[in-house]
């Protein structure tokens, strides 16, 4: 059984809809937990403590720890004060959830930059500005567990989300590195692509798909991500209890002296027989090496 006996949580974002399952399920397996939430509309206006509170009430009536914050992740200072928070009442954090986002759908054609650039601040910098504050903690701890929300959209494209795409995308790149950095010191961490049924997806999601694609689903899967046997730098898609895997691959390729030969062979650039899924992006420059290597023999 997965226990978290003992370990500090942070959920951002944990007021409503999938924040609010991962804090709820950490508590009931003994989590002690820092519900961040701003309070904030869907497209990140306003702000409101009572959906934090509201969480950390239905914990402690279940007979669990946990304080509220509302720190706006896009506020690196909130940010470290919260971490500072959590450490002053129980000494350490031992996971982070970073699950706080907006959404401010367009066509790119019609969308501002402004647009643009709020939902990377607040999905990608405000992914970087939590981690930022507990990485040293989790380093000296030589224990840490770390989880980022991707998307579908990121990983795949959606209509009229290129902002989010974006960003979303950047988080799995984000993953992928700390992961490699944060080896040595038992720092994992994993990316989640959650399919559910929240505000953010209510719009996209039919009634009968939004009926089976239940939240506290998907925050099983994230359960494992931030266990004591966690892997690392997985990206696990999940909905409604069913969890696939997603991978970027580097197919076998070609070697090609121009455009001409390029443009004939590009069904053997792109044939995915045999393709792998590197360990690092050295691993792409040791494969074209080998493949000049191997032309100019």
């Amino acid at each position: 059984m997965i226990s978290f006996k003992d370990r500090v949580a942070i959920v951002t974002g944990a007021g409503n809809g999938l924040g609010r399952q991962h804090a709820l399920a950490l508590a009931a397996r003994g989590a002690k937990v820092v519900v961040n939430d701003l309070g904030g509309a869907r497209d990140g206006s306003g702000g409101s403590s009572a959906a934090a509170q509201a969480v950390v009430a239905e914990i402690e009536a279940a007979g669990g720890e946990a304080l509220a914050n509302g720190a706006s992740v896009t506020d690196f200072a909130a940010v470290e004060a919260m971490v500072r928070q959590a450490v002053d009442k129980w000494g350490r954090v031992d996971i982070l959830i970073n699950n706080a986002g907006v959404l401010r759908d367009k066509s790119f054609a019609k969308m501002d930059l402004d647009d643009f650039r709020f939902v990377l601040d607040v999905h990608l910098m405000g992914a970087v500005h939590c981690t930022k504050a507990v990485w040293d903690l989790m380093r000296q701890q030589n224990y840490g567990r770390i989880v980022m929300t991707t998307s579908s959209t990121g990983l795949y494209g959606n209509f009229g989300q290129s902002n989010y795409g974006a960003a979303k995308l950047a988080l799995v790149g984000f993953m992928q590195t700390l992961g490699i950095e944060g080896a040595k010191n038992n720092i994992r961490v994993n990316a989640l692509a959650p399919t559910a049924a929240t505000r953010m997806t209510e719009d996209i999601l039919t009634p009968d798909m939004l009926q089976q694609l239940r939240p506290e689903a998907v925050s099983q899967g994230v359960l494992h991500l931030v266990s004591e046997d966690a892997p690392t730098r997985t990206i696990l898609c999940g909905g409604g209890g069913a969890f696939e895997a997603a991978h970027i691959t580097l197919t076998r390729g070609i070697f090609a002296h121009d455009a001409d030969e390029i443009a004939a062979r590009f069904a053997d650039v792109t044939a995915r027989d045999g393709e792998i899924v590197p360990e690092s992006g050295m691993q792409q420059a040791a494969v074209e090496l080998e493949k000049i290597k191997r032309a100019l023999s």
